[in-house]
């Protein structure tokens, strides 16, 4: 598929349950991810939107189909090869993940120290910058501990944007914030992209607030998955899961323009 760095050539996933059981997560999906535009990954707990990003990464693999990255089948790479890979991806986790022991300086800096040969002055410098553009300049050294829910994001999205990657993974990264700082956390995400010109996978279940950011929707049900390309386009399906995902996540006044930007 021209233009995307990610595709899902008919996938599956499938884990065993304690009774013997099979829950086959990913059943078949295909799909793929255009450079330069946000892909929302949206669906009920348990439904594989967690699964997605690990086999994106390779800490899970296929148990069939393939799932490539730049055109390489991931199932396919060594060591060397996934840790080469990975360095094409920045990830937002949920709840930041920062290092509670390190100071916000130090948390932005971890990568250039670890997957860099940069001298302490090189970092310093970039580190600044990347606090400036997300304004945190005059927080460098207070820890996550001392920081709001809010400004732990933006320090998660510096330290994720310190390789310059290619794609960026966000893992509900709204969770625990209130409406009016999940807000500015969607503007800063747009904001941010708009300057550095990364692709954008978001896992949410901020529905429908989060498909004001969205270029594309995909939608995963019992192992099933959906691809629209506007949330106007999902309110339009005929398919019986899909308006029952929107009778209970969008309601039937739901018009995606009428969302604040």
């Amino acid at each position: 598929m021209n233009g995307a760095l990610v595709e899902f050539r008919d996938v599956v996933k499938v884990f065993a349950k304690k009774d013997g059981s099979e829950q086959r997560v990913l059943d078949r999906v295909s799909f793929a991810i255009p450079a330069g535009k946000t892909t929302v990954i949206a669906g009920g707990s348990g439904q594989g939107k967690s699964v997605t990003l690990k086999l994106i990464l390779g800490l899970m693999r296929a148990d069939a189909g393939q799932v490539l990255v730049g055109g390489n089948d991931v199932g396919h790479l060594g060591k060397e090869g996934l840790n080469a890979m990975r360095t094409r991806f920045g990830v937002l986790f949920q709840g930041s993940a920062l290092f509670d022991s390190l100071t916000v300086y130090e948390n932005v800096a971890l990568p250039l120290r670890e997957r860099t040969q940069k001298k302490e002055d090189e970092i310093r410098v970039i580190v600044a910058k990347t606090l400036a553009d997300l304004e945190l300049t005059g927080h460098e050294n207070k820890f996550p501990a001392q920081l709001s829910g809010g400004m732990r994001r933006r320090v998660g999205l510096g330290r994720a944007l310190q390789l310059n990657p290619e794609i960026l993974l966000f893992d509900e990264p709204t969770t625990g914030l209130d409406p009016v700082m999940t807000q500015e956390i969607y503007q800063l995400f747009v904001r941010t992209q708009a300057q550095v010109g990364f692709t954008s996978v978001i896992v949410s279940h901020d529905i429908p607030k989060v498909f004001s950011l969205a270029d594309q929707i995909i939608i995963l049900e019992r192992g099933a998955m959906d691809v629209f390309a506007s949330p106007d386009e999902i309110q339009r399906s005929e398919k019986a899961h899909i308006k029952e995902f929107v009778r209970t996540t969008m309601g039937s006044l739901y018009q995606s323009h009428l969302v604040e930007q």
